[in-house]
């Protein structure tokens, strides 16, 4: 299974913002142990560094960065997945844009906390908390299974 990540959930992660942190964290977990693939959008690994920086600081969003680096793939835009976006009909470009990447990765989810921001996404949108009732053992994942550099 192949889900893209909207950038609440990574935020919410990275935030540690409650009361979304704990589902998102096992989310995170799950790409983590290669139980899933794991996208994020291209713009999101600019803007959750740009929020990092300015809410921590540039070393930490350097590490954050690196993090998702690693453990993630990337869903490069190109002028084709704009036009995509641009002829889907979801209100908000940003999330047009997610949703054209997610096509185009090739993405089963878009795991997100706005579904209704994604009603007439191509690909079917799932909070946190419902991907990890129907999709995850919970008995061997947990949110301590998140690591990444402090």
């Amino acid at each position: 299974m192949k889900i893209m990540l909207d950038l609440n959930v990574l935020l919410d992660y990275f935030q540690k913002r409650q009361p979304y942190y704990h589902h998102s964290a096992i989310v995170l977990s799950e790409v983590l142990k290669h139980n899933v693939d794991g996208v994020v959008p291209a713009h999101g690994l600019t803007t959750i560094y740009y929020i990092v920086a300015k809410h921590n600081n540039k070393p930490q969003a350097n590490e954050v960065t690196d993090w998702l680096l690693t453990h993630f793939e990337i869903a490069s835009a190109d002028k084709a997945k704009f036009v995509r976006a641009r002829n889907l009909s979801i209100d908000d470009f940003e999330d047009a844009v997610v949703a054209s990447l997610a096509e185009a990765s090739h993405c089963d989810f878009i795991v997100t906390r706005n579904i209704s921001d994604f009603e007439n996404s191509p690909i079917p949108a799932i909070m946190p908390e419902d991907f990890v009732l129907r999709y995850v053992h919970l008995e061997t994942s947990s949110p301590e299974n998140v690591k990444y550099p402090n």
